[in-house]
C-alpha cells in the first residue's frame, strides 16, 4: 500500500514537473511574440512619421510581458504545488511580490501611455444607464 501511494506522488511530481516547464516555455513564447510585436509595430510607424509608433510598440510590448509575467507566476506556484519545504515556499514568496509589483506598474503604465489614452479617445464610449 505504502509503495502505490509513494508511486503515485511520484508521478503526480513528474507530471507537475512537465506541466510547469509547458507553463514556462508558454510564458517565454509570450515574451518573444511581444518582441516581434512591438518590432513590426515600431518599424511600420517608421514609415509613417505622424504616428507615435514608440509608445505603440511599448504598450504592445508590455501587454505580452504582463501575460508573460501571469504565466511565470503560475509555473512556480507549480513547483511548489506538490509536497513543498518552507524555503520553497519563502522564494515562491519573493517571486510572487516582484512578479505582482513588476505586473502592477506594467498595467499602471499601459493604463496611462498616451497610445493607450488615444485608443480609449477613439473607441466609442458606452452611454451610462440612470
Amino acid at each position: 500500500m505504502e509503495m502505490s501511494i509513494s508511486a503515485a506522488e511520484d508521478a503526480l511530481r513528474f507530471a507537475v514537473l512537465w506541466l510547469k516547464l509547458g507553463v514556462e516555455v508558454a510564458g517565454a513564447t509570450m515574451i518573444a511574440m511581444g518582441v516581434i510585436a512591438a518590432c513590426r509595430t515600431w518599424l511600420s510607424g517608421v514609415r509613417d512619421p505622424g504616428r507615435d509608433a514608440f509608445s505603440e510598440s511599448r504598450l504592445q510590448l508590455a501587454r505580452f510581458l504582463a501575460l508573460a509575467l501571469e504565466l511565470q507566476l503560475g509555473a512556480d506556484i507549480l513547483s511548489t504545488a506538490v509536497a513543498p519545504t518552507w524555503d520553497q515556499i519563502g522564494k515562491l514568496a519573493a517571486i510572487a511580490v516582484i512578479r505582482t509589483a513588476l505586473n502592477y506598474f506594467l498595467q499602471r503604465e499601459m493604463r496611462d501611455s498616451p497610445a493607450a489614452e488615444g485608443a480609449r479617445m477613439a473607441s466609442p464610449v458606452p452611454a451610462a444607464a440612470d
